[in-house]
Formats: C-alpha cells, structure tokens, sequence
C-alpha cells in the first residue's frame, strides 16, 4: 500500500517517507531503471505488501522485500482480447484485473500486473453496434500488424438481421457498393456470417440496409487467426504465446 501524506494539527505533517524507488536501488545496488522495472514487476513488498508503483513512499520504519526469485523477464510487452459488449464507449474501463477470465490458460505463465493495463493501443476499434473481439496491446509489431494489414487481414462476424434474406440479397451483399468484396454466408433464417476485410468492418450495417435488412446486432468472432471462443462478454484474455493474428 502506497504510504501517502497526511496532516494533524496546525501547520503539522507526517513524514514523507522514502521513494520506494531509491529504497530498492540501495538495497538491490542496481540502477534507478532496473529498480523500477523489479517493482512494476510485482516483485517488491512494503511490509508484505506488493506495491507496483515505483513513486510510492515508504517511511524507514517500514520494511522493504524483494523477492529472492525476482527476474526481469516478465516485463515484455502483452497484448489483451476482451470480448467487448455492444455500445461501450469505454472499453478500456473494462480491462481490468477482476474482469480477467478465469478460464484464461496464460495465467499459468504471465501473473497479473498494474503495468499490463498502461500504454495500451486499441488496435482494431469496433463499431458502437458491434460487440466481440478487441485487441488491445502493448505491442507495437502487434498493432502496426493490425493497422497497416487492415485492409487484407480477414475479420469474421456474425450479424443478426431483420427483413427476409434470400439468394439475391447473399448475392449483392457478397459485390456491393458498400462493402469491398466479402465472404457472406446464411447461418439460420435470422443470422449472416460475414468474413471481410477489417476496414470494412464499419460499414457492415450500411450494406445490410443496402439491400432492405436491418442489422440488429454485429458480434466479431475472429480476426486473422485468434478466435474470441469461449470468452465471456466483459471479459479479457492475455493472447497466447503461440497466437498470430
């Protein structure tokens, strides 16, 4: 817990204390960066406590730990999935420690850390419509991966439409004026499965009306080679070591 200022009294003030920073620098007898990479690393206590922030203040009565298995190696950039809910204008609010899946297999080899929700990058925006797959990374091969191959790497979505669907619809829906070129296919009386560009992703419900149907919902399913699967609405999952998009 992060020891912060307090007063009593007229004019009186408690110590400031120490930045834990400093604190581990002596110590360790490493470098003010190395020492701030072992604490958002989650490797350094105050009194038992984990404290992730390098700025936080500690009084000399306090005890400063490192752990003796403390590494640097954790402190790669990672890259988050969350299974975004439709008209979220915040999804960042959703990432987050308590809404981490706990089905997500990765937590066998990445712990949780404050510093995974920082410098993220919203790599691949959904619609206020959509709902599904995001990606938010810390990445940047990831997200220059995602942005610069926008235009060919291939999103996949189902949509939930009203109106009468037939072959003709499929049809100009498949060569519309709206849409680049995609693969459009039936699921059921109700349900489209579009797999497009992700460009293209926006103007799904544009095409749809082009031809007399209503998008009532877009759910993306896939991007590239990562499926959203069995992640529950609100929740994330780190991408897997073995992943590509």
């Amino acid at each position: 817990m992060s020891i912060k200022q307090a007063t009593s009294g007229a004019g009186s003030q408690e110590p400031e204390g120490q930045r834990l920073s400093k604190r581990v620098m002596q110590q360790m007898g490493c470098s003010r960066s190395v020492a701030e990479q072992y604490i958002e690393g989650g490797w350094v206590a105050i009194d038992g406590r984990i404290e992730e922030e390098p700025g936080a203040r500690v009084l000399d009565a306090q005890q400063v730990s490192v752990s003796g298995d403390a590494h640097l190696l954790d402190l790669s950039p990672v890259t988050l999935l969350l299974n975004q809910p439709a008209q979220c204008r915040d999804p960042f609010k959703l990432l987050q420690a308590p809404t981490h899946s706990a089905t997500d297999a990765q937590s066998r080899h990445i712990r949780v850390l404050q510093r995974h929700f920082k410098r993220l990058l919203d790599c691949a925006p959904l619609p206020l419509l959509a709902s599904g797959l995001a990606v938010f990374t810390q990445d940047r091969n990831i997200a220059r991966r995602l942005h610069e191959d926008a235009s060919t790497l291939e999103h996949e979505c189902i949509v939930e439409v009203s109106g009468n669907i037939d072959l003709a619809d499929l049809t100009s829906l498949r060569h519309g004026d709206v849409l680049p070129p995609a693969k459009v296919s039936r699921q059921n009386e109700t349900h489209l499965r579009f797999a497009l560009p992700g460009t293209a992703v926006p103007a799904i419900a544009a095409q749809c009306a082009s031809v007399g149907l209503k998008a009532v919902s877009i759910r993306r399913i896939r991007i590239g080679r990562v499926p959203l699967s069995k992640l529950a609405e609100g929740e994330w999952r780190y991408l897997a070591r073995g992943e590509r998009f």
